[in-house]
């Protein structure tokens, strides 16, 4: 039998497996600088002849300019270590250090010209610069969508080795098999033998000592280590150590899950590198800030949106018997019930037929494809979320959020758990992790984890890349009914 425990590194040899980089990696990043080329030499070509028009002896230096900027562009977002392979099509960190290197290109601008003596045309300044920043977001995020895409479909993966439990590493297999786009397929696991020789499909190659071994053997470029007591400090430091030979990415995941990364710091203490969690804001400031926010973006978007909003109301009177708005009790932030408006998209007998459509054993949440309740016009408005339209009425009154988690039914509550009750510390939202993550293709175990890592880790941004990414996923139509 195998043995669980990590022997030492002199224990046995190994031979060593040159580290070869993905090609996608090369690929992806050779079409980034070329995007940031572009975009550099696009706007400095628009900022000179939206400031000076034409070329004359007297700009001579602002052509020279521009035609450096380009350059310039690429070396200071190479210096901010923005074309590193980790940020590669996940997480804000790759916006962020672009917006990093404007400002910073700017300030290196200003202060080169006040050092030098230097005039310097402030148009051509203000417009270049930030038109460069801004058309390279757009580049990097049309890039990203790219990859996305790819990766649906199988391709631009990294390959990945798995050391852990069997349990932990089938859930990690599955979450990568759920959320493509992160990029990462599991192709070989490192578990206790325990007389099976595969998790979830996929193949165990050893135990925990022959973590080095299984990389090569499926030319992997990533080692993911799930928390488990024999991979304690002493264990992950001599993986390290092998793994430092192919210059194989080591990632490990803390045993403290669903927490992102702004609620951790890494604090050294005693020589110990200790992770602290910050505990989640739900009241103070934010809140408020938040608060405003979404009933200022709900009261204008009802402004705009009336005629609209009327004609969705007229077509739902007309083309079925009852009322335009539907009317149901829903709860809240710490449990307060509250009335949600949403456009009729069933008959009139819908919640007596409902319970001939129930079947014993059935999730808290209750969805069923195909629901021969909804109308025609249903179907059209729910495939687009049009019929949730009239919930920015409850917004505006702060029964609801624009994102938050999904505002669940009195007798669904009612079935909760005591860590499902948590999701109602925040206030319900009309949009959230959910609704672009899958919305009623997510089983009611996917739903509440989803919602739970919205409670803990809330902010403003998040907000913004939800409701962001909520357009994609309402013209997809995907999960919806």
């Amino acid at each position: 039998m195998r043995d669980a425990t990590v022997v030492q590194p002199e224990s046995r040899s190994v031979t060593a497996v040159r580290h070869r980089t993905p090609g996608w990696v090369g690929w992806h990043r050779a079409r980034t600088v070329a995007s940031d080329l572009c975009c550099a030499s696009l706007a400095g070509a628009l900022a000179f002849f939206v400031r000076f028009g034409e070329v004359t002896p007297y700009v001579a230096p602002y052509v020279v300019l521009s035609a450096a900027l380009p350059v310039a562009w690429v070396c200071a977002v190479a210096l901010n270590r923005a074309y590193e392979p980790r940020l590669i099509g996940l997480g804000p960190e790759e916006f962020q250090r672009i917006l990093q290197c404007g400002f910073m290109f700017t300030a290196a601008l200003a202060i080169g010209a006040y050092v030098t003596k230097t005039e310097v045309a402030r148009g051509y300044v203000v417009l270049a610069v930030p038109l460069t920043t801004v058309l390279t977001l757009l580049a990097r995020y049309g890039l990203r969508r790219l990859l996305h895409r790819m990766r649906a479909r199988g391709g631009c993966m990294r390959r990945v080795v798995a050391v852990g439990h069997r349990a932990a590493v089938a859930e990690l297999v599955e979450r990568f098999r759920r959320e493509p786009y992160h990029g990462m397929q599991v192709v070989g696991v490192c578990a206790p033998y325990h007389g099976r020789d595969e998790v979830a499909g996929v193949p165990v190659l050893g135990g925990f000592s022959d973590v080095p071994l299984a990389v090569g053997q499926v030319e992997a470029d990533t080692v993911a280590v799930l928390a488990c007591p024999e991979m304690d400090g002493t264990a992950l430091r001599r993986l390290a150590w092998r793994l430092e030979k192919t210059r194989t990415d080591l990632v490990v995941a803390p045993g403290l899950m669903e927490v992102a990364g702004p609620r951790t710091t890494i604090r050294p203490v005693a020589g110990l590198p200790l992770l602290h969690v910050d505990h989640p804001e739900l009241v103070g400031l934010r809140q408020v800030v938040k608060n405003l926010f979404d009933r200022l973006v709900a009261g204008t978007l009802l402004v705009v949106l009336a005629p609209l909003l009327l004609g969705l109301a007229l077509a739902v009177r007309m083309s079925s018997p009852g009322p335009a708005l539907f009317r149901q009790t829903r709860v809240g932030r710490d449990g307060a019930e509250f009335t949600i408006y949403k456009f009729r998209t069933m008959g009139i007998d819908a919640e007596q037929r409902k319970l001939t459509l129930v079947s014993e054993g059935r999730s808290v949440l209750f969805k069923i494809r195909r629901d021969p309740r909804v109308t025609a016009l249903g179907v059209r408005l729910r495939r687009y979320s049009l019929d949730e339209l009239p919930q920015l009425i409850n917004v505006v009154t702060g029964d609801m959020s624009l994102v938050g988690p999904r505002p669940p039914l009195p007798e669904e509550v009612a079935r909760y758990g005591g860590d499902v009750r948590r999701r109602l510390l925040v206030k319900p939202g009309m949009t959230g992790l959910w609704q672009v993550s899958g919305r009623s293709d997510l089983t009611w175990e996917e739903s509440v984890r989803l919602d739970l890592r919205y409670v803990e880790n809330w902010s403003l941004t998040l907000d913004l890349q939800i409701l962001w990414k909520t357009w994609s996923a309402v013209a997809r139509g995907a999960g919806a009914y």
